[in-house]
Formats: structure tokens, sequence, C-alpha cells
């Protein structure tokens, strides 16, 4: 009996899958193709057949649940989508009693409940890769590269634009942009892009910055209720992680901790914006949600025309601090908000004992990672160097539009981090300094920290690089610091990323000057490192980029986003290991 109950609970997973995504190609047509009011209104009424079968089909796995071998969450969750869908049917008044039957209270709460059926059953199927052979660094780069090709053609659709439709080349650039969370954009997205349009861009930037098999890991596990040891082995190449047994708990992480600061970050913009300068608090809440996912997830798009530097936001310093503190977060990666809780709630956890019961304070070695205090300390010097040096630089230019202080500060801030792979900017970016725009460069060819939101060669590449540089002045032969010898392979690793980047902004930048030579050559070095680190800030070619000029930028901030030497070790087979070493040269140099 049981053997039939979970082939039945199978097939309905079978069925899900396939009738989620029929109906969500349905959605799609109906949001970003239909114009005919006589289709829509049978589209609408299809999609209600559909949602009444969704509702039956999770009434069946809900009362089969108990025999079957699910996990507890995967039936929680069941059950509350039970209930989700059950509540808007029972909300539709029209269901019942309108003589049609065929609109909504609202619409959206429908495509709502079907887009989460398609990305339950989708991320399900993510853990049998597990049954075939696959390269994880291989597959995470084709992860990207399928969430791209699908961006762009959604962002093909005729109703994605208020006027002319978008070609080829620039739909497959925005959908680069958003998904390498890089910012740069050949059209305004303000004012060209309908609704429909800024949700899809939204929507890939929140996968991008996540990483597509991240974001189908975790709602994979979570609706399943279970990994198999090589899904495990694959997701610690894909995220990073030491321990085969953390995975599933770094997977939660991951996207919890995205999701928090994402709330918690909109809860302060929505607090700092004035709501007269919306037409509806619906209007409102979408800027909000918009610019807390796009500042956390480092991408720099913006529902504004001339983004933050919008004259309704310009000197709206707290709004600027809000969007400062979700990047910045965003940048410096999981695992270091992972350890300063752990210190946290330790000391925390100390203090609570001491003073209740005057017990002695209980140590433990190394809470803070090795890593983390490299990040750490390296971010905190290029916070305060970018701060220092644009004040002083700025001053006399673009910080003379702001009178206080305090917003000669906030601002100032915000040039100095946003070039770190943000793309966010509160000026105009050609009225700034000579010098400012070579400090621009620098920030943006560094770049955030690893595991993060953010791109360029990372701050512990840049960190290892510097420490190599003092120890081969002290004379020197390996490189120590917090009590810890770094090994030969980080710098190897660190050398290969920097010569690897090196190597590719020069020739991005050659091809450039082949495909636009009437263009000026700072502008296209600006937008190549600006490209190849996510970062997403341009002194304004974009737009005036020809076609092949865009593909240039194209390949150079996919590159960028999943690492020239993540592409290098997906594609090239590895050495076999040897049981000898040939006799050591020394190099001249």
């Amino acid at each position: 009996m049981d053997e039939k109950i979970r082939n039945f609970r199978k097939l309905l997973d079978y069925l899900l899958l396939a009738m989620s995504i029929i109906c969500s190609l349905v959605v799609i047509f109906h949001l970003g193709y239909n114009k005919n009011p006589e289709i829509g209104q049978l589209t609408n009424r299809i999609l209600e057949w559909c949602f009444l079968f969704f509702a039956l089909a999770l009434a069946a796995k809900t009362f089969t649940a108990a025999k079957s071998k699910s996990s507890v969450i995967s039936r929680v969750v069941e059950a509350l989508l039970l209930f989700y869908f059950l509540a808007v049917i029972i909300a539709d008044s029209y269901y019942f009693s309108a003589k049609d039957g065929t609109e909504l209270v609202k619409p959206e709460w429908m495509y709502l409940g079907i887009f989460a059926i398609l990305i339950i059953e989708v991320s399900k199927q993510t853990l049998f890769f597990d049954k075939f052979y696959f390269n994880p660094t291989l597959l995470f780069v084709l992860s990207f590269l399928a969430l791209i090709l699908i961006g762009t053609a959604l962002l093909l659709l005729p109703k994605t634009t208020h006027h002319q439709q978008l070609s080829f080349v620039d739909a497959l650039f925005l959908a680069t942009s958003a998904v390498c969370i890089t910012g740069l954009s050949v059209v305004d997205v303000a004012s060209e892009f309908t609704r429909f349009g800024q949700t899809i861009l939204l929507v890939l930037v929140q996968i991008g910055g996540l990483g597509i098999m991240t974001f189908t890991g975790f709602f994979g596990y979570f609706f399943s209720g279970g990994f198999s040891y090589k899904n495990q082995l694959m997701f610690t190449e894909l995220i990073g992680e030491n321990k085969v047994s953390s995975v599933i708990s770094t997977l939660y992480k991951i996207i919890l901790i995205t999701f928090f600061f994402e709330i918690l970050g909109g809860v302060f913009i929505y607090l700092s914006l004035d709501p007269e300068h919306f037409e509806s608090r619906a209007e409102h809440i979408y800027f909000t949600v918009f610019h807390a996912i796009t500042a956390f997830c480092n991408a720099g798009f913006s529902t504004l025309p001339d983004g933050l530097n919008n004259t309704a936001v310009r000197f709206n310093y707290h709004l600027h601090l809000s969007i400062i503190v979700l990047y910045v977060m965003g940048g410096l990666g999981f695992g270091i908000i992972f350890n300063s809780y752990e210190f946290i709630r330790r000391w925390a956890f100390n203090f609570y004992h001491k003073i209740r019961y005057g017990r002695h304070f209980l140590h433990r070695a190394r809470v803070i990672a090795f890593n983390s205090k490299i990040i750490a300390y390296t971010s905190f010097f290029l916070v305060l160097f970018g701060l220092v040096l644009v004040f002083i630089l700025e001053f006399n230019h673009t910080l003379l539009a702001h009178e206080s202080y305090y917003g000669k500060l906030v601002t100032a801030l915000f040039i100095g981090t946003s070039p770190r792979s943000a793309g966010f900017n509160t000026i105009v970016m050609t009225e700034l300094a000579f010098p400012t725009i070579m400090l621009i460069f620098l920030l943006m060819w560094i770049g955030a920290a690893p595991g993060s939101t953010g791109g360029g060669i990372k701050v512990t590449t840049f960190a290892l690089a510097t420490l190599n540089i003092l120890t081969l002045a002290r004379g020197k032969d390996r490189i120590e610091v917090f009590g810890r010898k770094i090994s030969d392979d980080s710098v190897s690793r660190a050398l290969g990323i920097i010569s690897l980047s090196l190597i590719f902004l020069g020739a991005a930048i050659f091809m450039l000057s082949v495909t636009d030579p009437d263009k000026n050559l700072l502008s296209l070095a600006f937008e190549t490192f600006s490209a190849y680190s996510t970062t997403g800030l341009s002194l304004g070619v974009t737009p005036e980029l020809s076609n092949a000029g865009r593909l240039v930028i194209i390949l150079t901030m996919f590159v960028g986003r999943v690492g020239s030497l993540t592409l290098l070790v997906a594609f090239i087979r590895k050495a076999k290991p040897t049981d000898y070493q040939l006799p050591g040269e020394q190099m001249n140099f």
C-alpha cells in the first residue's frame, strides 16, 4: 500500500511539473505578449482551471503525506501551499457567484501560486543531477548561461518595454547584466521598461545574485526533504564549502541571510522615503523591494531616471546610507556574516551567564575564521581609504552641491564604496575629477569579497598580493599573518587570478577600440573595468556602443561574474597526479 502511495505521489509530482511549466508559459504569454482583451479573458479562464487542478493535487499530496517517506518539512510546506491555494479560491467571490467566473479578485495572487509550484517542482529536479556525471564547475558556468538565455527570451517579449521592442543583442545585454548582477544598461530601465520588464530584471538579479544552483538547491532540499551524498559533494564545490556535512546548513544560511538583510534593508528604505513622491502605496512598496534586492545583490539597477541622482532622492542621505549598508553587507560575503553572528552570539551568551550566574567567560579558539579576518581588515581599509581620498579629491567638485558636512561625508562614502561592485551613483559620473576616476578604476578592479554578491579579483586576492610584496621586501620566504602561514597554492591562485584579469581586461579594451574607434579610450576602459568587476558604473558610453561592442561587454560581464580562472578550470582537463618532481631552477626577475 505504501509503495502505491509513493508511486501516486511521484505521478503527482510529474503532473505538477508539466502543468506548472505549461501554465507559467501561459502567464508569460498573457503578461508579456497578448494585447487582445478577449484572448486575455480566455487565458485567465484557463489559468483558473489550472489553479483549481493545483489545489486538488496539493490536497491529494497532503492527505497521503502521512503514509509516505516525505520529510516533516515538505509535508508542512505542502499543507501551507494548499492553504494558500484554497484561500485565493475562497477569496475569489466571482469564482462562485459571477455569471462568467473569469476573474479573480487579484490575478497576481494566482500567478504567484503558479510560479511557486514551478519553482518547487523544478528545484526538486535539480537534485537528480547526481545520476549523471557533471563537473560542478562546468555546471556552475552552464547554469548562469542557461539563466541568461531564459532572461533574454523573456526580455524579447513585446510588453517588456513601453515603446520599441528590444533587439536580440539589447535583450541579451540586459539579461547578462541582470544575471551577472552588473547594472549596465543600453536603455533607460526607469522610463523604457514596463513594470513587467522591471520585474523580470528583478527576478534575474535575485537568482543571479544567489546563483541559480544555490537557489534551486535550497528549494529542492527544502521541498523534497533530502540530499544524496553526490548532491552534497556537488554543492560543496558550488558554494565553496569545505565540509560535506555543512552543505545543507550553509545553503539555509545563505538564503536566510539574503532574505533577512533584504527585508531589513527594505524597511529602512521604505521609512526613508516620502510617500508623496509615489502615486500609491503599491508604488512605494515596489520601489522599496526593487532597491533592497538590487542593493544587496550589488546590481545597481534603479527604477528612477538617473538612478539615485534623481532630484527626488539626490539629497536623501538616510536612503543613501540604507543602500550603502545593503551593498556593503552583500559585498562582504556570507562567510564573514556567519562568523560575525557566531562571535556576537557567543559573547552575548557569555555576558548573560556572567551577569545571571556569575560564570567565567568561555573562550573558543578561532571563532572568527582566518579568511573572515583578512576580508574584514582589508574591507575596512578599502572603505576608509575610499572615503578619505574621495572626500579630499571631490571636496571642490561634486561635493560642493551638498551644503552640510554630513551630506558631504555620506556622498563621499557612497562614491568610495559603490565602485567595489555596487554600481549605484548619487552624482553625475562625468563630473568627477580625473584622479577620482583613476581611484574608481582601482576599486572596481579589487571588487568585493569571495562568496559574496560582488565581483572583481576579490579583496582576499588583493590582500594576498600586498602581503606577498611586503614579504619579498622583508626578505622572507613565506607569507605569515594572524599566526598562520599562507599556503603556496593560495599564492599561486592569487597570481593566476591577477594575471588572467589583466590579460582579459587588456584584450577586451583592445577589442572595444576596434569595434568602437570613435569612442574615448578612457570611457571604453572604464566600461570594461566596470563590466569585468560587475560594478555597473559608466561614463555614459554604454547606450552608444555598437552591437559588436555590446557583445564584447556581454562577454566581459559573463567572464567577470563566473571568474576567468573558473572558466579555465571548467573547460581544461585536470592534469593527472605524478609521483615524481623535476629538479628546481631559480628564475631571474
